[in-house]
């Protein structure tokens, strides 16, 4: 594995952090991986001010966007150059396998690289006179930005945050999640080193690990943050939507999800058994967009769901590292206890467990987080196991008799955030996915995402778009300029 970071970058400064130090363990063994300094309160609001006056630079503030561009390429090739390094990082701390990770690193560099392009060939706009006047609508960056994401995807969710706020000529503190800030650290490391080649401020960038309560806290607080991006959990959103609010900042929200995956009786059976494993239990559920509650039509409930369950035993689990592993260990202890207990509350609601339902046993997973890939069933669509996200390796399935019933089922939830369709049908998979309530729809498919392609939540999922053309503008402000043309007096002249 690579070199392990410790110092944290504040205010453009690699260093020791004066808060809590945090332990990074190794999810598949239960190492401490590495003791990374976090940021005092004082050290948060030194980032921010930094941040400000770097923002504020002539060398940044008035760089035009293609020269921003080039920024952005080079980080993407940065990036990609480092794949192995930051893929090694990425599964010692979060347990995901090394083929997941490399990918999240390549798509970390398509992202650099897609906002890069779409900066080159963004346009302000000359609107209509409607008077003896030129009217122009020009975008400008907002200033200091807050980005704050979770621990299961980090390169490629940092990426999705830090790319659009730079290319909109802002500067960004970074807060990634208290378990896993390696990889965030390593890509930090990265976009300085692509700062100094372009003698840009590296206090354009602070990377601030440390808890939500905490440092998350002062981010979202300090009165120079006058935008937030955050991805996490239903409830910490609303706490940082309502300060946003105070403040009158915008604030861009992917939040939590409960994800239907629907077969239809005319589905390719092979494509959707496929299909439902993957949305599942790639990612070891741990995954917003996890297909985790799965509709199958009546007729064949029984056929394909015993053939999946057959299949879901027969996934190899173990470390990330190993090559043949298809299901790593979860994250963390505490977080594999808390899917074991939403499994202990599945079997007092009456679920009937067809397969996993334990930790799987065994001197290789002895001192890991492990859980086995689970599969439920015999519970209503109203039960808590069937409406709360485990956000673990855990399915629940359940019939439906017709069209209306299944999407009476599949919408009943505060969730809204994606689908999965199994059909041959392309006229009823239309139909069907512009009836379900979800910001992405995948049809004879899963858990495929482009840059280009805007994704956001509904309901309880989320505010706001990330990805596509249109995140940089999220992440500037828009002023109209108007330039008189008239040579006639104005009023009240003299």
């Amino acid at each position: 594995m690579p070199t392990v970071p410790t110092d944290i970058l504040i205010a453009g400064q690699w260093r020791r952090g004066a808060g809590e130090p945090l332990d990074t363990v190794d999810p598949a063994t239960g190492r401490v991986l590495a003791t990374v300094s976090s940021p005092s309160v004082a050290e948060v609001c030194e980032a921010a001010e930094a941040a400000a006056r770097a923002a504020a630079e002539p060398a940044w503030r008035d760089l035009l966007p293609h020269e921003r561009a080039r920024l952005l390429h080079r980080i993407g090739d940065l990036t990609e150059q480092s794949a192995d390094e930051l893929s090694a990082l990425q599964t010692a701390d979060t347990g995901k396998t090394l083929a997941e990770t490399r990918a999240l690193a390549l798509s970390a560099a398509g992202t650099f690289r897609y906002l890069a392009a779409a900066l080159e060939t963004a346009e302000d706009t000359l609107t209509p006179s409607r008077g003896p006047y030129v009217t122009i609508s020009v975008h400008e960056p907002i200033g200091v930005v807050g980005a704050i994401n979770p621990w299961n995807s980090p390169v490629a969710s940092d990426a999705q945050k830090l790319a659009p706020a730079l290319a909109a000529g802002n500067a960004v503190l970074l807060k990634p999640a208290a378990w896993t800030p390696l990889v965030s650290l390593a890509l930090g490391r990265l976009i300085t080193r692509a700062l100094e080649e372009f003698r840009l401020p590296t206090a354009l960038l602070s990377v601030l690990p440390g808890s939500g309560r905490v440092v998350g806290d002062a981010i979202v607080r300090h009165p120079l943050v006058a935008r937030i991006g955050f991805t996490g959990g239903t409830a910490t959103g609303r706490s940082i939507a309502a300060v946003a609010a105070q403040k009158l900042i915008p604030a861009s929200l992917e939040l939590g999800g409960k994800s239907p995956t629907i077969v239809r009786a005319d589905a390719d059976v092979e494509q959707a058994l496929a299909g439902v494993l993957f949305g599942i239990f790639s990612s070891s559920g741990q995954s917003c967009i996890a297909g985790s509650r799965l509709f199958v039509a009546r007729g064949i409930y029984d056929s394909f769901v015993g053939e999946l369950v057959e299949r879901v035993r027969a996934l190899r689990v173990g470390p990330g590292t190993d090559p043949a592993t298809q299901v790593g260990p979860l994250v963390h202890h505490r977080h594999r206890d808390a899917v074991a207990a939403y499994v202990d509350l599945a079997r007092s609601e009456g679920a009937r467990v067809l397969c996993g339902g334990s930790a799987p046993e065994g001197e290789r997973y002895r001192d890991g987080a492990y859980y086995l890939p689970t599969v439920l069933d015999g519970l209503p669509n109203t039960s808590r196991t069937c409406q709360e996200e485990i956000f673990g390796p855990v399915l629940v399935a359940l019939p439906y008799d017709d069209e209306e019933d299944l999407v009476r089922q599949a919408n009943d939830s505060v969730y809204g955030l994606a689908c999965g369709i199994w059909t041959r049908d392309a006229r009823d998979a239309w139909s069907l996915a512009r009836r379900i309530e979800a910001g992405t729809v995948w049809i004879n498919t899963y858990k495929q995402f482009s840059a280009s392609t805007p994704f956001s939540g509904w309901k309880d999922s989320g505010l706001g778009t990330e990805k596509g053309r249109d995140a940089i503008r999220a992440y500037q402000r828009q002023k109209s300029l108007y330039w008189g043309t008239s040579t006639a007096p104005l009023p009240w002249a003299n």
